[in-house]
């Protein structure tokens, strides 16, 4: 599968954009501020259907216009698979999928699978948990339909419960509450063991990974609870197993959640860790191996969605290679004869690959 063409009106700093790939390398160059990376963005938002750079909708359209636009067209064994989305200013941004409204938006990212490596991808390591949640359930959503469709449902149910906090506070009717906990208890519960069965699956690759970029030791994840503690290897896999605590732990919150006017515990604030050895990677390690590990984890995804679809997904390389020393340039290397690449930098000189080279500057890529 490849990226065969992409349209851009009013994205970002394009006014108007028609790209045409090659289905292999495609080298972006260009100065800082070209518009580089919104073209990476672009072709990120027509898999994931959202910014890759967190930004919300509204940030991707081009100042002083009504709506961007964003079309792109993947050919497959099949045929063409084409993606449309329209982001008004205001209102419900409008998505189509082959033509028609995708009935789930992880559908598409399951047909598109995609892995991107970005500057920022160290925050994974160095920053809070919740960007570590969103690597696996992300992960989870593109390989396992149903189980994304837990973590969806989840959401939704966390989402009306803090509503029915914020909104009656201490007032709010405990027979009503009830309903609520035992329906995050079920899901909850779910996506727990979803999350525990990706990262069995994913650990002897992930360990493969960071070997393949340098690091000598050994790449683990770990998983600790505000509700039942550390989950370690002895911990089940079903899900029917913990039902029981994640209500337990939720009555037990009720009056702090009352208090605060929201939901405190559950797995929408559980901690995945990642420890080099016996070493908690985010505080004690170098930055030498806090990028091997970045890497490592966008390999460990890389390798897993190509194991799940047979096929290579499209890979983004945002600014990566000025980034790297030899060694770990290396080993992003061994992905890129695979499938189709998207690289940008500002300098030729720092990407060690062959492919087609695209100038980017002034809101044209040619």
């Amino acid at each position: 599968m490849h990226l065969a063409w992409l349209e851009l009106r009013d994205f970002r700093s394009y006014e108007s954009l028609d790209f045409r790939p090659d289905p292999g390398v495609n080298v972006l160059v260009g100065h800082n501020g070209a518009g580089k990376t919104n073209v990476l963005e672009a072709i990120g938002y027509l898999s994931a259907l959202r910014s890759f750079r967190g930004s919300p909708d509204a940030a991707l359209i081009r100042s002083g216009t009504p709506a961007g636009i964003v079309r792109g067209g993947f050919e497959r064994e099949s045929g063409e698979v084409r993606v449309e989305v329209e982001i008004p200013e205001g209102g419900r941004r409008r998505v189509l999928f082959n033509g028609k409204r995708p009935q789930r938006f992880s559908d598409v990212a399951r047909e598109l699978p995609l892995v991107a490596f970005l500057p920022d991808d160290l925050d994974l390591l160095k920053g809070g948990p919740g960007g570590r949640r969103q690597y696996i359930d992300d992960l989870i959503a593109r390989l396992h339909p149903a189980a994304g469709a837990d973590l969806a449902e989840y959401d939704k149910a966390l989402r009306q419960r803090n509503s029915l906090l914020r909104n009656e506070g201490p007032a709010a009717d405990a027979l009503t509450i009830d309903v609520w906990d035992d329906r995050l208890a079920d899901l909850g519960s779910r996506v727990f063991t979803h999350r525990l069965r990706l990262l069995d699956r994913i650990a002897p690759v992930l360990a493969a990974s960071y070997r393949t970029v340098g690091g000598s030791e050994e790449l683990t994840f770990t998983y600790t609870t505000q509700w039942m503690g550390a989950a370690g290897k002895g911990t089940s896999r079903d899900p029917g197993d913990h039902i029981d605590a994640i209500r337990d732990a939720l009555s037990a919150r009720r009056m702090r959640d009352l208090d605060q006017k929201t939901t405190t515990l559950g797995p929408h604030r559980d901690d995945p860790g990642i420890r080099i050895d016996d070493r908690d990677a985010r505080t004690q390690a170098s930055q030498g191996e806090q990028r091997s590990a970045a890497l490592g984890l966008r390999i460990a995804a890389y390798r897993a969605l190509e194991n799940r679809h047979d096929r290579p997904p499209m890979l983004l390389l945002d600014d990566v290679f000025s980034e790297l020393d030899p060694l770990r340039a290396g080993g992003v290397l061994e992905l890129l004869p695979k499938g189709q690449v998207f690289v940008t930098t500002a300098r030729d000189d720092e990407v060690p690959v062959a492919g087609r080279r695209w100038a980017v500057r002034g809101g044209v890529v040619t």
